[in-house]
């Protein structure tokens, strides 16, 4: 189906993408299993050696068999067998030998294979886990999952077939051409003219298949993407009954797909076939030449009959190994388009972290000093060492945050927040509102550091939040989010994902204070009950819950509320709220709600428009001013 003008998958309008840089791909490949498996691939080289010489030896002997074996017995009245047979043995024995490395290399070749598929896939998401949250969010996750499955996927018939293959085809040529040219130069001539006109031919051919490998592999990354989002999505499609629509997107781009791996797969698989004939057709020119040189039976270029019946066969062992790299090639064309796509998430560059100084748990001895010790006493220090003196100064934290005259934009471009300057004193809980898109969210990321500001300052109890290490800073601050992520695991284990440390009392005990506890006990196993499909089997409210008690046996000393309570009904909000003011108590904290009611008894509100700050104040005292506030609160427009 053509796309239509206008719509939101115009792929087939797109040129196809081409690997940018094949040569440096295929190093890049070949270094990194040779560090990994070198010696494997040593052995595998060597096997692959052992078992062509193994292949050629006997095709030489069907010259020596026929001229110095058959020819001569044929005159004999009582001919002897005996030399005959020992010549066998010995073809025989070196047969053996080569099949024996023939298959010593194959099982070498599953360990580096599947080796090399686990460590792929270790490093992938090893690298994932230190990626910045912006590659998370200008990236669709299916296209990413695609990385691991498909593309490192092709990887695996390229090493365990294709390059074993290649490496025993290159082989293979360049033994049978030297048999070749010591048996006769002109039928070699020969061959060698018929050989340029088949790597014309790959040539041509495979130039056209690569392209559309790589676009195979970019296409099959936008389906999975998609698909992976109408999955996340199946309840608003059906709400709105939009299954017509989502399925003649999905048609597009799976006939995108379609027509990238038709095109792919039709000029790979007409090359062999093609290269086959190629090769029968060169058959036949040196059998008709070689005939007529062994019926001379004299001069320079006479041929025994064991010759000739010895060069056809090389003739088919050379055409044989042309073609099989021919079509190797295709795999490895469609491994490299994968394995760019696999180095570019590899390179996609860390998250930075420039930050020292550390967060530790601390006790104050009887003279007022702060101690350092790996005991967890409930108090927290920032450990601060001075990088002029080599000095170590313990910070209590007390949760005071400051943002001065900070601007920000997700692009250099577009600012998103504008002179936004906020102080939190320890243990106050600051609440944002404002219309969707003012920057709510936006500053909490600021403080995670998610996102790093183009100007101001932040400072985190006295200390600029850059100077301190990415991890302490985050595991000074508790989180929920408005969207829960739960894992496939039971309850007592995912709300345990705050702190992996905690009891299975500590754990009770948060769920206790987020009200979670009485429907948990309810489930058929409680807190052994298995959670699937992100919390597919909880209500909203529940998955919310859990997220709060997730946060609570953190035990943060700062807290960020980001729509905490958004998806949970009235009267459990009212449960709830009472448990998160304990929660929150002697906390700072940073709350997000368009429920206004749940941030009335907030220290102090700041009303955000368009990036810009233009209200603070009390719950009593916005009211008063009559202002954005008002508005909102109250519903009236003056």
């Amino acid at each position: 189906m053509a796309a239509q003008p206008g719509g939101p998958h115009r792929r087939n309008m797109q040129p196809r993408p081409k690997v940018k840089n094949p040569g440096k791909t295929f190093k890049r490949l070949i270094a990194l299993i040779m560090k990994r498996y070198k010696v494997q691939f040593i052995l595998v080289f060597i096997c692959i050696i052992i078992s062509v010489l193994a292949s050629v030896q006997g095709t030489l002997f069907i010259k020596n068999l026929i001229d110095d074996y058959i020819v001569p017995m044929l005159s004999q009245p009582t001919p002897d067998f005996t030399p005959l047979l020992l010549a066998i043995s010995r073809v025989a024995v070196f047969y053996l030998i080569g099949a024996a490395a023939n298959y010593a290399q194959s099982r070498i070749m599953v360990y580096v294979t599947q080796g090399t598929m686990r460590d792929l896939r270790c490093d992938l998401f090893q690298h994932m886990e230190s990626l910045p949250i912006k590659y998370f969010d200008t990236h669709p996750h299916g296209d990413i999952m695609s990385v691991y499955t498909n593309d490192v996927d092709t990887l695996r018939q390229m090493i365990s077939q294709s390059l074993p293959q290649v490496f025993n085809s290159v082989i293979t040529i360049i033994s049978v051409l030297a048999s070749m040219f010591a048996i006769s130069v002109p039928l070699t001539l020969v061959t060698l003219v018929m050989v340029f006109a088949v790597m014309m031919i790959s040539k041509t051919l495979m130039g056209k298949s690569s392209r559309y490998f790589l676009a195979q592999q970019t296409d099959l990354g936008k389906a999975n993407g998609y698909i992976e989002e109408m999955m996340k999505g199946q309840k608003v499609v059906k709400v709105f009954n939009h299954e017509k629509k989502t399925m003649e997107d999905f048609n597009e781009l799976n006939e995108t797909l379609f027509r990238s791996s038709y095109n792919a797969n039709m000029f790979a698989n007409i090359l062999m076939p093609i290269n086959a004939q190629m090769g029968n057709l060169s058959y036949v020119l040196c059998a008709v030449v070689g005939g007529a040189l062994a019926t001379a039976a004299s001069g320079l270029f006479g041929l025994t009959l064991g010759s000739l019946v010895s060069f056809l066969s090389f003739n088919k062992s050379f055409s044989m190994p042309i073609n099989q790299v021919s079509q190797q090639i295709n795999s490895i064309i469609m491994a490299l388009a994968g394995a760019e796509r696999i180095f570019s998430l590899l390179d996609e560059p860390s998250e930075k972290d420039e930050g020292y100084v550390t967060l530790v748990n601390v006790r104050e001895e009887a003279d007022g000093t702060l101690t350092e010790t790996k005991e967890r006493t409930g108090r927290w220090a920032w450990k601060h060492t001075h990088q002029a003196t080599g000095e170590i100064e313990y910070k209590p934290l007390r949760g005071d945050l400051v943002m001065d005259d900070v601007d920000f934009g997700y692009t250099d471009d577009k600012m998103v927040l504008h002179n936004v300057t906020i102080y939190a004193n320890p243990g106050q809980k600051i609440a944002f509102v404002g219309s969707t898109g003012a920057g709510k969210t936006t500053i909490t990321n600021l403080i995670n550091r998610f996102y790093d500001i183009q100007d101001g300052k932040i400072r985190y109890d006295g200390i600029n939040i850059n100077k301190i290490k990415k991890s302490d800073l985050r595991r000074s601050l508790g989180i929920v989010l408005q969207e829960t992520n739960l894992f496939s695991d039971t309850i007592m284990e995912n709300i345990r994902y705050g702190r992996l440390d905690a009891t299975d009392e500590e754990v009770i005990a948060a769920a206790k204070l987020a009200n979670a506890d009485s429907f948990i006990r309810q489930l058929p196993d409680g807190y052994n009950t298995v959670i699937k499909a992100d919390g597919g089997n909880l209500s909203q409210g529940q998955r919310q819950m859990l997220a709060i008690a997730r946060a609570a046996v953190a035990d943060p000393p700062a807290l960020i509320l980001d729509e905490a309570t958004s998806s949970i009904d009235t009267r459990t909000e009212k449960m709830v709220q009472d448990s998160m003011d304990k929660l929150m108590k002697d906390r700072t904290t940073f709350v997000i709600a368009h429920r206004l009611s749940t941030v009335k008894n907030s220290d102090c509100i700041i009303v955000l428009e368009q990036g810009r700050i233009i209200e603070r104040g009390t719950h009593d005292q916005l009211l008063e001013q009559k202002g954005k506030y008002y508005q909102l609160y109250t519903g009236n427009a003056s």
